[in-house]
């Protein structure tokens, strides 16, 4: 009994050295803050105290657009398309609850309807009446159930690579693998309890990888910012959570209702979101029209900005609305 015990106290005390050596602590909030909102940031606050991390480029009487990004990314996944409209457009993206340098919900609120309402709270903040609002992956999902709830404020709708509608398998000939290490390990119970105090950088940089075709776009400078963002103070719980809920796709009467123009861009190599679910978004919705981008993956935006913007700038020239004036 005795050796049994010394055992376990032996094996307790290599797990806890364990524990300490691979730990990878929460990032220090102020050193991420001076680090990535810096000019044109800004924080502002919106409804049941969150503080939002926003940038707001562009004239202030130019049509809106509002980006909107996907899981465990951040408003700088859309500096390229900023980049590119700001000298036309008032160009808004936030971190949303639960990301980048917002960090978690006060009220731990990672439904759909609450990232429907901030979106809605942000607008209304920037004074919006009407706008754009496009969204990747998990933000297209929040930009569709947008469009459902708000029709009204909307003038046009982006989707790339989105979320929201029924998880449809790629064609066979389109699969080149599927799988992402970063979302398996949150979705799976016990071991994504570990993944809130051990993250190692590697995993990030393989997850990030594994998501895209154009390798160049996981450079080291993105990797750190995934990596460091995520360890923000609060974000990988708000993780854990997110990825606890069942996948509640929008219906699709309520997709099949969305009247307004939409512009669908979609990686043909996407191994998270195969582009078949972009085809059916297409055949659903009555307004829509599909590009696909050949040996692009889960963020276009990124890795084929400029053939991305070559559809997206005359597009927004036709359906994006000046605001109105009194």
């Amino acid at each position: 009994m005795k050796w049994i015990l010394r055992g376990l106290l032996g094996l307790a005390a290599v797990l806890a050295v364990a524990f300490l050596v691979f730990r990878t602590p929460d990032t220090d909030a102020a050193a991420m803050r001076a680090k990535y909102g810096g000019p044109p940031s800004q924080f502002v606050t919106i409804g049941n105290g969150v503080r939002v991390h926003l940038r707001d480029e562009g004239p202030r009487d130019a049509p809106a657009i509002i980006l909107l990004h996907g899981s465990n990314a951040d408003l700088h996944t859309w500096e390229p398309w900023a980049a590119a409209l700001r000298s036309q457009y008032r160009v808004i993206r936030f971190d949303q609850v639960g990301h980048g340098l917002t960090g978690p919900d006060p009220a731990h609120d990672y439904s759909r309807d609450n990232y429907v309402a901030d979106v809605l709270e942000v607008a209304d903040a920037m004074g919006l009446a009407q706008f754009v609002l496009a969204g990747n992956s998990m933000g297209g999902k929040h930009a569709l159930a947008f469009a459902t709830a708000h029709p009204d404020r909307l003038s046009g709708l982006v989707l790339v690579d989105a979320s929201g509608g029924p998880m449809l398998a790629a064609d066979e000939e389109e699969d080149k693998g599927s799988g992402n290490i970063g979302f398996a390990i949150a979705q799976t119970p016990g071991i994504n309890r570990l993944a809130e105090q051990i993250t190692p950088r590697s995993l990030i940089a393989q997850s990030l990888e594994q998501s895209i075709s154009v390798k160049a776009v996981a450079d080291e400078a993105a990797v750190d910012r995934y990596w460091e963002l995520l360890r923000y103070p609060g974000n990988r719980r708000a993780t854990l959570k997110r990825f606890g809920y069942p996948y509640d796709p929008i219906s699709t009467a309520d997709i099949a209702g969305i009247a307004v123009p939409t512009l669908i861009l979609w990686g043909q190599e996407d191994r998270l979101i195969p582009v078949e679910s972009g085809r059916w978004l297409a055949r659903t919705m009555p307004n829509a029209e599909l590009v696909v981008y050949p040996a692009i993956g889960h963020l276009p935006h990124e890795e084929a900005p400029q053939a991305t913007l070559d559809r997206l700038k005359p597009w927004l020239a036709k359906h994006a609305l000046s605001p109105k004036t009194e």
